[in-house]
């Protein structure tokens, strides 16, 4: 059936744009067109921002942008432009600024902004409902009361738009500190993160919905690992509470894997079911991290569950890594995810049914709504499995054997839609987690799997040195922001240190030297997107860690561990220069991910290097025992005695020898080594020395 509307979108490549194609809002790209058209008839500029699972983008594109009187109010009075805040983070983040200012904090998307033909927001909201709600103005009488202000006062409109970006511009007000954040302070600050932890169920405490608080966790297990004395035990204890409570919620998909993006009530129980490829990568990360300090195996087959999810369902032919999954299908929200118990009933034995449902919370009338359930567990593993007359193990093997036929009978439902655009910067952060768990875990095809979504990365992201951000369709467009330069360096450098391949590394100092030329200020620190981009009114530096971290967080962590690699100390003074450009913002604990970042600054990380035939067993049991060993603080290097003994070996092998001939352990500080190694055991008690 041919669509009553179709407007300019329906050229685009986005998903989130496509799928706005046939509203009946003249919608348009962002581009000069629509700015001359807005300039031409002397009308503001609607923009809306989303991204093509969000929830909410769907419900006002349902409420709002499908109701022709909204949307002839809309095409009357306004020039709209949608924008996908996944293939254009640049746009997103500076009206993020402008949106956080003019709602006291309260960021999100679909964003609403209206803005005059000049691009200077002078509105900015969230998802809002047509009509009013919750104290809150409707869409509608909005559109119409900014129409007509528009036509009567223009003046206090431009006035407002000037007030508006004052307040989002107000961080740029901040001047460099003098020192990069002490090692006293930051630790004070860390030590003080577990009072905004939930005591009950973990996460920071909210009396609504929560985001898995991966950076944060990070960090709490990060300065653990250098404390460790009894105080730091609040640390662990709230990162553990959490772990557990996640991945037993119904945040955690139970049949399929994989995490959901957030839950709408604190206890973890009711997500919104769009599932993020970055999600998976930095909730993963964390999980290997956690089973590396506690050797906890429920934490390494929870990493399992979310990295096998996206090498399922996520992955390309390719070798690349999709954006996401929607959160709804067939036009319900989690539909996809849910179960009634004669649903359960029909796949499963009786007996099975039963203990399925048990563990897992079923109800025959539902536990959320119209007699479906969310899958969650409220009870402890072993405890269940003794009162069922079986072993922990023999109960994770028949539940396996359970999960493996739902998920047989959940893919012959309708799938929620594949957003399949391939993102740099999301790409760069799974090849970081798969290739650290191919290490931490002993798995190589999660190594194998680094190394050919980073392969697609190099042949079909990168053109003349310069990277794009978005492949999708089998072309790659729109030039990289600082965050996709960043995240993929950071995933070049830990692929060199856990396959030792110098190809990785040769590509990210190549990367990393753009990175610099690109996005460099001189006074300090890095601006997200290049100069000269979009013509908007500032140009940020991203100045937060959120559910992604800031491109200056990673870039500068990626600066100290090529500074060390290449025994370059301009690049440990640039990094310096960053944390100092935004130290006042780092003190106020906006920006964790630059946390540990300084940690790495401030305490020498151990310099390994190892020297022998990368197949030798004996060779292989001292990565092996690199990788057991939680020690963030770190970079690694291997090579053969031939190439260790090469003019042009990185710093951090070159002339370094085997002992008696066997495959040997450097650990060293600041080029400084200890007594050379040629055992696990030797090797673990330099690791661990504080």
């Amino acid at each position: 059936m041919t669509p009553e509307h179709t407007n300019q979108l329906i050229h685009a490549t986005s998903p989130h744009l496509l799928q706005h194609a046939h509203d009946p809002v003249n919608w348009q790209p962002w581009g000069p067109a629509a700015f001359q058209q807005a300039a031409l008839e002397d009308k503001p500029i609607f923009l809306s921002i989303g991204y093509a699972s969000c929830h909410w983008c769907h419900v006002m594109r349902r409420d709002s942008f499908q109701a022709e009187d909204i949307a002839k109010l809309l095409n009357d009075n306004f020039v709209c432009i949608k924008v996908d805040r996944e293939e254009r983070p640049n746009i997103d983040e500076v009206f993020m600024q402008a949106t956080l200012a003019a709602t006291k904090g309260r960021g999100g998307w679909p964003m609403t902004i209206f803005m005059t033909p000049d691009r200077k927001p002078f509105f900015a909201d969230t998802h809002m409902a047509p009509e009013p709600r919750d104290g809150r103005p409707g869409f509608r009488n909005t559109c119409r009361d900014i129409a007509r202000r528009w036509k009567e006062n223009r003046q206090l409109v431009i006035n407002d738009a000037d007030a508006l970006i004052s307040k989002a511009m107000r961080f740029k007000s901040n001047p460099p500190t003098a020192e990069v954040i002490s090692r006293e302070t930051m630790a004070q600050r860390i030590d003080r993160l577990p009072d905004s932890f939930d005591e009950q169920f973990g996460g920071l405490k909210s009396r609504r919905g929560k985001f898995p608080p991966s950076v944060t966790l990070e960090v709490m297990l990060r300065e653990f690992a250098l404390q460790e004395d009894e105080a730091s035990h609040l640390l662990i204890d709230a990162v553990e509470l959490t772990l557990e409570h996640m991945a037993a919620g119904g945040i955690y998909d139970h049949v399929g894997g994989g995490m959901f993006h957030y839950s709408t009530d604190p206890e973890w129980f009711v997500p919104s079911f769009e599932k993020m490829l970055y999600d998976q990568a930095v909730i993963a990360d964390v999980y290997l991290s956690a089973y590396q300090l506690t050797e906890n195996e429920a934490y390494a087959r929870t990493a399992r569950g979310l990295l096998d999810y996206c090498l399922g369902d996520l992955r390309d032919d390719k070798g690349g890594f999709y954006a996401s999954r929607d959160s709804q299908s067939e036009g319900e929200q989690g539909k996809f995810y849910v179960w009634t118990k004669s649903e359960i009933d029909a796949v499963l034995s009786a007996e099975d049914a039963a203990l399925f449902s048990e563990y897992y919370n079923v109800k025959p009338e539902g536990n959320w709504t119209d007699g479906r359930n969310i899958l969650h567990v409220t009870k402890d593993e072993a405890v269940f499995a003794r009162g069922h007359g079986m072993t922990a193990v023999q109960w994770r093997e028949r539940l396996k054997s359970m999960g493996s036929k739902m998920n047989g009978a959940r893919s012959k439902r309708t799938p929620p839609a594949l957003d399949d655009s391939i993102l740099a910067e999301w790409n760069g952060l799974m090849i970081t987690t798969l290739a650290r768990a191919h290490r931490i875990l002993n798995e190589p095809r999660y190594g194998l799997a680094a190394a050919e979504a980073a392969n697609f990365i190099r042949k079909e992201m990168i053109k003349d040195g310069r990277l794009f951000r978005v492949h999708r369709a089998g072309k790659s467009h729109i030039h990289g922001t600082a965050a996709d330069y960043a995240n993929v360096v950071e995933a070049m450098i830990t692929l060199y240190e856990t396959t030792f391949e110098p190809e990785w590394l040769a590509a990210a100092v190549q990367l990393n030297d753009a990175f610099i030329k690109t996005f460099q200020d001189p006074n300090g620190g890095f601006y997200f997107a290049a100069a000269g981009g979009e013509g908007l009114f500032f140009r940020t530096k991203l100045p937060r860690d959120a559910s992604l971290p800031s491109p200056n967080s990673t870039g500068a962590h990626n600066l100290l561990r090529l500074a060390i690699h290449l025994n370059k100390p301009e690049l440990r003074a640039r990094a310096a220069g960053s944390m100092k450009a935004l130290g006042r913002t780092i003190s106020r604990g906006y920006m964790r991910r630059m946390l540990w970042t300084a940690m790495f600054y401030h305490t020498q990380p151990k310099e390994i290097a190892i020297i022998g035939n990368p197949a030798d067993p004996a060779t292989q049991a001292l990565v092996a025992e690199v990788y057991r060993n939680y020690v963030p603080n770190k970079v690694v290097a291997l090579a053969r005695p031939a190439d260790a003994a090469h003019p042009d070996a990185p710093p951090l092998i070159k002339g370094k020898k085997l002992v008696d001939g066997k495959p040997t352990a450097f650990v060293c500080l600041n080029y400084k080594c200890e007594k050379p190694v040629t055992t696990p055991a030797e090797l673990a008690e330099q690791l661990t020395a504080q």
